[in-house]
């Protein structure tokens, strides 16, 4: 027990250990790569969908980009994009797969990392566990841009994700509801992550009006401002767009079936914006290994 907490402790710290397999993942190029966690308050807002046409903005950029499916509860960016894989993060999680095993390719310019729909624990792994799912994250870290689509709501796992990202978006719609939520996510964030100093930045989708995001955005700024002492950075907005209907029905990104679509000019800007965001240098995937796993 004892050796196997060192040897946590030396991967989380980047540091070799007498495994060759752990000094391998040591040494990977772990302060390069940063990590955005999209969230929302509820479901059906479109937050997998911003994630993977956000990830191809990206890509167009000349970014490596991996999307990371993190709701291990109903995952579904796979489905999004019309794919079947083999395995997910559940046999990684429970050593039957590598991590390599499971990073597939897309006809897209990026990778996904399928979640693993119906396992909940991974607040509740076991050391052994920890330590092995630590090493295969380590895979992740030749990519420039990680995007990790969390589950919609609050959980463990979700805060565990926002709280190891650099950044956290968080969609949400002009619905009432939506808004509601979104507060919601957001109020807990505030009060649950111990020393919150990650971006938090709102994107409104389904807009019929730039007047109607920016009027969404101000009112979710204030009232955070207000009651939470929280600042929250307006990324944007994305329109209410029939061709993003049409690309959820052929199951493919609608930034690749139309590209000149007022949706996909919006991803342009988010990622642009987001550019322009300075953060913070040596974070990557080695402190966000540590802070997914409460690492000091």
């Amino acid at each position: 027990m004892e050796d196997q907490a060192q040897k946590l402790r030396q991967i989380m710290n980047g540091k070799p250990v007498n495994d060759p397999e752990n000094q391998q993942a040591a040494e990977a190029p772990l302060e390069n790569t940063r990590i955005i966690a999209v969230s929302s308050g509820k479901g059906g807002v479109g937050k997998t969908n911003i994630s993977i046409n956000l990830a191809i903005a990206y890509a167009r950029m000349g970014k490596k980009v991996i999307v990371m499916d993190a709701d291990l509860g109903l995952a579904n960016v796979n489905v999004v994009l019309g794919m079947i894989p083999k395995y997910n993060l559940y046999h990684v999680i429970r050593k039957q797969r590598k991590m390599a095993d499971i990073i597939l390719e897309t006809d897209y310019g990026i990778k996904i990392v399928a979640g693993a729909s119906g396992f909940s624990k991974i607040a509740n792994l076991s050391e052994d566990e920890r330590t092995d799912f630590i090493k295969e994250l380590y895979e992740l870290s030749n990519a420039d841009i990680i995007i990790i689509d969390t589950g919609a709501g609050v959980s463990n796992n979700v805060l565990s994700f926002i709280s190891a990202a650099d950044d956290v978006i968080i969609v949400t719609t002009p619905e009432p509801t939506a808004i509601t939520d979104a507060y919601g996510i957001i109020k807990i964030i505030a009060t649950e992550i111990d020393n919150l100093s990650l971006g938090m930045k709102l994107i409104v989708n389904r807009v019929k009006t730039v007047t109607e995001g920016k009027r969404v955005a101000e009112r979710m700024i204030n009232i955070s401002g207000q009651f939470l002492n929280l600042k929250i950075d307006y990324l944007g907005y994305v329109y209410e767009d029939e061709a993003v209907a049409n690309a959820v029905l052929k199951q493919k990104p609608f930034y690749v079936i139309d590209p000149k679509s007022r949706a996909s000019i919006c991803m342009q800007h988010l990622v642009s914006r987001l550019e322009n965001v300075e953060y913070k240098d040596g974070k990557g995937v080695g402190n966000f290994i540590k802070k997914l796993f409460g690492g000091k």
